[in-house]
């Protein structure tokens, strides 16, 4: 299944990756979302930092894709610890063939490419887990990655350079739990093709746009890009939906978005929990629940470049 989303919260479409970082940042120890386990099919377009902002005719050409099935890896990566002292903010860019990963936690890139909330990361020495890093890499197949290649790249290097070894298990968490409202569901079954991608789009007026997702795609997107504990589907619902979502945003949702407080309009729509339940049938109860987590077996500082 492929997936394509457009967080469009504070920074604009082209900078979706860093605000999807940025949501990690905040809700993760970073944490959200977007960016995920599930394959996606988003193209990254290049994302710069404030040192970048403003563009220069110097600017290296953009890249063409990568190919849909490339397996990319690291031809060669430099590691280094990042600079701590001031904020600089976590993100994701391409200068030319080099993709950089800025001010990462250990935990965090471990939440970024296996789409997990922190809580869902287990064991592990804490020291390696949280020590930030600046990683800079140069992939072994030309053109410019998709998420889901970016991840594969960021997933070899925790493999070979960290010597990242994990397992998973189910445990009992602190969780949000979607369930069906006792009214029944208002989602509407999609008419798109299996095989056509997922939309989980999100605009700058709090609107998601949701096109041919599961129960459990719908579950993993709010986990990534709204709420701040894991998701869970409970809702026994089997087929894939389309459906729109509008809601004002309380202050834990959105964290780096738009705040609740200027966003509170008496004539605006309801909050989350009502909006689901009016616009979509079905309900969020936070409470204990089955949850997967990486229960992380060995992580050691990274090798030497």
């Amino acid at each position: 299944m492929k997936m394509e989303r457009s967080l469009l919260n504070k920074l604009n479409q082209g900078r979706m990756i860093g605000n999807v970082i940025d949501r990690y940042r905040l809700r993760v120890g970073i944490c959200a979302s977007v960016l995920c386990a599930l394959p996606t099919t988003v193209t990254i377009s290049p994302v710069r930092g404030q040192e970048d902002a403003k563009t220069t005719s110097s600017s290296p050409a953009a890249l063409p894709p990568m190919p849909a099935n490339a397996d990319p890896a690291f031809e060669v990566a430099t590691i280094k610890p990042s600079d701590t002292s001031a904020p600089h903010g976590t993100f994701l860019k391409t200068e030319g063939r080099h993709s950089i990963a800025y001010n990462f936690a250990v935990r965090d890139l471990i939440c970024f490419v296996y789409g997990v909330h922190k809580s869902q990361i287990v064991d592990g020495p804490a020291e390696v887990l949280e020590t930030h890093f600046d990683i800079d890499g140069v992939p072994d197949i030309d053109g410019h990655p998709n998420i889901n290649q970016w991840k594969i790249m960021y997933r070899k290097l925790l493999e070979s350079r960290f010597k990242l070894a994990f397992h998973r298990e189910q445990r009992e968490l602190p969780a949000y739990v979607i369930v069906v409202a006792k009214k029944g569901p208002k989602v509407r079954k999609t008419d798109r093709k299996p095989g056509d991608s997922t939309v989980f789009s999100l605009d700058r007026q709090i609107f998601l746009k949701v096109r041919n997702a599961s129960m459990g795609d719908f579950a993993h997107g709010m986990q990534e890009a709204i709420l701040d504990k894991p998701v869970v589907d409970q809702t026994e619902l089997t087929d894939r939906y389309d459906f729109d979502l509008k809601w004002t945003p309380d202050e834990g949702q959105l964290s780096g978005g738009t705040s609740a407080e200027t966003q509170r309009d008496a004539d605006g729509p309801p909050g989350l929990y009502t909006a689901l339940q009016e616009q979509l049938g079905l309900k969020i109860e936070s409470k204990k629940a089955p949850v997967g987590v990486l229960v992380v077996d060995h992580l050691e500082r990274p090798s030497a470049n």
